[in-house]
């Protein structure tokens, strides 16, 4: 059986659209696991759909003052090697992210591991998350034509 995890929180905008692709995903014979922030709402609304969750530890990467800004690198380091270990226990054939501070360490993971990812980017600008995310994969996914003119690495949906 094929294996795919899908990622991305913080907010719905993030979270929604992986929960579409879920009953095509099923269809075509995936597993699907999700990952996303121990308490972020992406896992009320995932495990709402009888998919499988796994929680790791995340960071919020923010880009003005706060004490959290201290804190935060670690515990997205901490996330990193969660999301490692889930990989590895899970095995998957692919990654697919929607994007959020959670989706960091999943991909860079991913990549550690040799595990191909698709970056999706729907937002005319591209998130922090994103455009770390983007910094180490070969390909993403973006639905404006103005952004896949930006970066040869991107590929218009």
């Amino acid at each position: 059986m094929k294996k795919i995890v899908l990622t991305g929180g913080g907010t719905a905008g993030h979270v929604t659209p992986n929960i579409a692709l879920l009953p095509a995903l099923r269809e075509a014979g995936y597993e699907v696991l999700y990952i996303g922030s121990y308490e972020g709402m992406e896992r009320k609304l995932i495990e709402a759909t009888g998919t499988p969750y796994r929680g790791i530890s995340s960071g919020k990467l923010r880009r003005y003052f706060d004490w959290k800004n201290f804190t935060d690198p670690f515990r997205v380091l901490k996330g990193y090697g969660e999301a490692k270990a889930i990989l590895r226990e899970f095995r998957p054939d692919l990654i697919f992210s929607k994007g959020g501070y959670v989706a960091v360490p999943v991909v860079r993971a991913a990549k550690r591991l040799g595990i191909p990812a698709v970056i999706h980017e729907s937002d005319m600008t591209p998130g922090l998350a994103n455009r770390l995310s983007t910094a180490r994969r070969p390909k993403s996914a973006v639905t404006s034509p103005r952004r896949s003119r930006s970066s040869r690495r991107t590929r218009r949906c």
